[in-house]
């Protein structure tokens, strides 16, 4: 399958789910975010591109309840938000899958996508229930398991980001933020990855894709931002770039206003 054909044409909505307006981060005289906004709709996967340094890492931090802003407003569902922590992003409806994934190898994919919130039938764990669910949830995402008992280490890298991704699909949320999930991937994999992104965003989840790959952020993205430096570069929509303009932007070969000029003020 080729990267190319994921891109969708599932209807976005108009109103964001997420919108990050003007935030600066400082961490004591360094400035590693400076007037960046960003938003995410549902059922758009929104790419946040830059090379190592750019940003990307503070502003999903900042974006999750990592980082608390220095300045900067950062809204859920049009209502003021001051996350003080990633517990209340997660409640909140903000769910990020990091390049580590949280996951404990040597147990099992039941066990890791339920993480402590497995159902209950009186006192005790109900494993038939915790088993069926996760075997089906990642049949939708799919993957076939051979067993849920089966560890996750014993997975393939794509298979550990699905079940990551599964489970906060499966536990409501309405952003999705992934953190380079394909850097360490080989192309099955990758394919696979972009696939399941593809999945969630039909189900009308906002998917914040993070990469320094344009290949697979042209791949999945309906909307592309670059940051350098811990600015914004520029925002594209998809059909109003090609990917040379993007790796272009991300490189700082381009100004912005010649980018503008050759997409006739769209960016």
């Amino acid at each position: 399958m080729s990267e190319t054909a994921f891109h969708h044409d599932a209807p976005i909505g108009d109103k964001p789910i997420v919108e990050m307006k003007n935030i600066e981060k400082h961490f004591g005289p360094v400035i590693a975010l400076n007037g960046v906004s960003f938003d995410v709709k549902p059922g758009e996967c929104h790419c946040l591109l830059g090379d190592n340094g750019a940003g990307k890492s503070t502003f999903i931090k900042t974006m999750s309840g990592v980082h608390k802003p220095t300045a900067g407003e950062i809204l859920f569902e049009g209502r003021q938000m001051n996350f003080a922590s990633p517990r209340d992003a997660m409640e909140a409806g903000i769910a990020t899958v990091y390049q580590d994934l949280a996951m404990i190898p040597l147990m099992s994919v039941t066990r890791n996508f339920w993480m402590g919130r497995e159902p209950k039938k009186g006192l005790f764990i109900d494993f038939d229930k915790a088993n069926s669910t996760t075997m089906a949830e990642m049949k939708k995402m799919g993957i076939n398991l051979r067993s849920p008992d089966q560890a996750v280490g014993t997975l393939s890298g794509g298979e550990r980001q699905t079940v990551a991704i599964a489970r906060a699909v499966y536990f409501g949320a309405k952003v999705l933020i992934l953190d380079e999930p394909t850097s360490a991937l080989g192309v099955r994999q990758t394919s696979n990855v972009l696939a399941t992104v593809d999945k969630v965003r039909k189900n009308g989840i906002g998917v914040v894709f993070i990469t320094h790959n344009v290949r697979h952020a042209m791949a999945v993205g309906d909307r592309f931002t670059v940051l350098n430096r811990g600015k914004t570069l520029g925002t594209a929509t998809r059909g109003d770039i090609t990917p040379e303009e993007l790796q272009d932007l991300m490189a700082g070969g381009q100004e912005m206003a010649q980018l503008e000029g050759s997409l006739g003020g769209t960016v």
